[in-house]
């Protein structure tokens, strides 16, 4: 390292390293509730994992990596203290429209929109004669709301898609509106991006909402770019999720849960 004078600069020492690296860890660690949590979605053994906060121990570069991916941070965690490194808030807290979009994106209720899974429906953008059937899981982090989910495989082979978990997830976050949410959601590094609109529909159990999906793709005379779209909360209902699990992909409208086929007016125009 040169300082700005030209000289060289004191290198710091392996247990400096360790030491700011665990410093640093320790401030991007508070903001997940859970440390169990963070280490199992890092992949990362508890104890080892403490011994890096505690500057005892360093990772290796592979773990190392994918802990600077998981954070959105890059090796500067190892030599400045975090506060110090301009790090990149997203495009959605850009000055220019933080104020139209990023401060509105907080703070949705859990009466509003609640954590845990969801089933959802809706027509198929390929084949209108078929329903997509999916789930997502919607959970907070940092005041924000997001979704994640995987295409069904199904629906991946049909495009000439890979298959493969990582192409297959998508993840997105949740904006309040005036009567509902939206959601902008994505799959890893694409520039296609869907928009879903949810509005909670009056029900005695009170955990559907109803609304519709976009898709932004060029017109086509054999698809479609916009269908109603069916959330239904299924929250941490083990049996209920693994059920809903193991029926995603595609049906038919005379296959569908009655309910949402109700909803979904099939036999209705979407406009």
């Amino acid at each position: 390292m040169i300082s700005p004078a030209g000289t060289q600069a004191p290198k710091p020492s392996p247990a400096e390293l360790r030491k700011m690296f665990g410093a640093n860890l320790r401030i991007l660690a508070t903001r997940y509730p859970s440390v169990s949590q963070l280490c199992r979605e890092l992949g990362i053994n508890r104890t080892q994992f403490n011994r890096y906060l505690s500057g005892e121990s360093f990772p290796r570069p592979d773990v190392l990596h994918r802990i600077c991916l998981f954070f959105d941070v890059d090796a500067r965690i190892l030599l400045e203290p975090i506060n110090k490194l301009a790090l990149d808030q997203g495009v959605l807290n850009h000055p220019v429209i933080a104020n139209y979009v990023g401060t509105g994106m907080t703070d949705i209720p859990q009466d509003v929109f609640p954590d845990g899974f969801y089933r959802f429906s809706r027509q198929s953008f390929i084949d209108a004669d078929l329903v997509i059937i999916g789930l997502v899981y919607v959970f907070r982090r940092d005041k924000h709301t997001f979704v994640r989910g995987y295409e069904a495989k199904e629906a991946m082979h049909q495009q000439g898609l890979p298959t493969d978990p990582d192409t297959r997830e998508f993840r997105g976050v949740v904006l309040p509106q005036e009567d509902g949410v939206g959601a902008l959601v994505s799959h890893k590094k694409t520039m296609a991006t869907s928009f879903n609109y949810l509005s909670r529909v009056a029900s005695f159990q009170n955990h559907y909402w109803i609304g519709y999906a976009t898709r932004t793709v060029r017109e086509s005379v054999t698809g479609c770019r916009a269908a109603r779209l069916v959330y239904e909360h299924l929250g941490k209902d083990t049996g209920a999720v693994l059920n809903a699990a193991r029926n995603v992909g595609f049906c038919t409208p005379d296959e569908l849960i009655p309910y949402h086929r109700k909803l979904l007016q099939l036999d209705r125009p979407f406009s």
